[in-house]
């Protein structure tokens, strides 16, 4: 399985949505990407990638492709 194949699941297994949706999701402008939704993300995440997100990384994840700048941070390209 890729990196993106990873990402792609982490977030369509989290938010319970399908793998389709997910490059669009932006937090706070769905249902399923709340504050619930956002720290499971997080976890699967930190999982799918051996990593660990620091708190600021966290906040900041917004969107689907912001995800991907941050996991940068963490030498996981996407």
């Amino acid at each position: 399985m890729t990196n993106l194949e990873k990402y792609i699941n982490a977030f369509a297994e989290s938010l319970e949505v399908a793998p389709e949706a997910v490059p669009a999701l932006k937090y706070g402008e769905s249902e399923q990407w709340d504050s619930v939704g956002h720290m499971t993300l997080i976890a699967a995440l930190e999982d799918a990638f051996d990593i660990m997100v620091d708190m600021d990384d966290i906040i900041d994840l917004s969107s689907f492709e912001k995800g991907k700048e941050i996991l940068r941070k963490y030498d996981v390209e996407i």
